[in-house]
């Protein structure tokens, strides 16, 4: 694996500008961006389409993305236009009694928990949310215990992120996936904050489903997505019923030869219009471009990038998970009590740094395009925050 430097120079981020919040949206690389322009200039003469055409781009993505979480059968990756679409193709395909229940982490992401809230409202199951159980430094251990203890014969589907969206924590999905799978759970996991950016194994892991977003740490477009269904998903029903997912459907000339077979694997699930000829090349684009970095090199790049910062920002009285819990390419910052989130904004908007904030904790997520002094001038705000809060 090669040792990555700083890509700055395939983006197009203003000079100046601190843009440590890849966990917001990714800018368009270059190359993304170029794949999109070509897309337009193509759907300028829609003349020279081909059947084909509404065919091979997509079968391209569905490689690459099975290629990123280490699936060997790119039929098993649907195309979707969001997480909650996904979300909502497993609450339509998960039985749920009165008596079960569905176990999350608290503040997750509202796409990963709104369904489950109507279908434990609907049938009178459990929706059990695990919290923190404390804000020390083994907050995460003790937090990831709470989960598996949270597991019984009783559970009918865990919904996680691999990666807090807050602040990064990082969930020990292999054994919440073995404890789950013990009782028949279902384990579907939000991957929008860490696919692309840190390695996964979907055959480690053994996920019932993982869904996640293109335009954060897959570097494409928004609006478009891709998720990753399990053999438990292979006979189920899709949320709608479009005619480019099933059998035969290739052969344009007779589509009204109607068919009651779906295409093979997760096809079945794919978003109406999915050929998206515009957004579909700019994510093959970004897919491409994060598999030649490699999600290691990526992880070992923002590694290098944030130690310094990092270990300065917890001498000066902040609080940041270990490495071993949380993302190298995010972390949550809980600042020291004098220093409120008001006070804190107007210091990074006086140093031009844009991160998020999210709950309680300041939102530091970088990528291949920061360099060191992007986290230096993270941390002078934060300084300035701390020592000149009235100024």
């Amino acid at each position: 694996m090669k040792t990555l430097s700083c890509q700055r120079d395939l983006f197009e981020l203003p000079s100046k500008l601190h843009y440590l919040n890849c966990a917001f949206m990714a800018p368009l690389s270059k190359r993304v961006s170029a794949a999109g322009y070509k897309a337009l200039q193509t759907l300028q003469t829609p003349n020279l389409l081909e059947p084909d055409d509404f065919f091979a781009e997509s079968d391209v993505v569905r490689s690459l993305f099975a290629r990123l979480i280490g699936s060997e059968d790119k039929d098993r990756i649907a195309i979707i236009p969001s997480v909650s679409y996904a979300m909502a193709i497993v609450a339509k395909n998960v039985p749920l009694q009165a008596g079960q229940n569905i176990v999350v982490v608290s503040e997750q992401f509202p796409s990963n928990l709104y369904p489950w809230q109507r279908m434990c409202s609907a049938c009178g199951a459990e929706m059990r949310t695990v919290h923190p159980v404390n804000t020390g430094m083994n907050r995460s251990a003790t937090w990831n215990q709470a989960i598996l203890d949270s597991i019984d014969e009783k559970t009918a589907l865990i919904a996680l992120p691999e990666l807090h969206w807050a602040d990064g924590t990082r969930f020990d999905l292999k054994n919440i996936s073995k404890k789950g799978h013990s009782y028949g759970a279902r384990l579907i996991i939000d991957g929008t904050q860490s696919i692309g950016a840190s390695p996964f194994d979907v055959m480690d892991i053994r996920p019932d489903a993982l869904i996640c977003a293109g335009y954060k740490w897959l570097t494409g477009p928004y609006s478009l997505g891709l998720a990753y269904f399990g053999p438990i998903f292979d006979n189920g029903t899709p949320l709608e019923e479009n005619w480019i997912t099933r059998r035969h459907s290739e052969n344009f000339a007779d589509l009204v030869s109607y068919q009651s077979e779906y295409q093979s694997g997760a096809i079945r699930y794919d978003v109406g219009e999915r050929s998206n000829f515009i957004l579909l090349p700019m994510l093959k684009a970004g897919l491409e471009q994060v598999l030649e970095w490699g999600a290691q090199g990526i992880q070992d790049y923002c590694f290098k990038l944030t130690k310094s910062s990092v270990a300065e920002l917890s001498e000066v009285g902040c609080q940041i998970e270990s490495n071993a819990w949380r993302g190298e390419h995010l972390f949550g910052i809980r600042l020291p009590p004098q220093v409120t989130p008001d006070i804190l904004s107007g210091k990074l908007e006086t140093h031009n740094v844009k991160v998020s904030f999210r709950g309680d904790v300041v939102r530091v997520s970088p990528y291949l395009y920061n360099d060191h002094e992007d986290m230096n001038s993270l941390l002078s705000a934060v300084r300035s925050a701390i020592t000149n809060p009235e100024k």
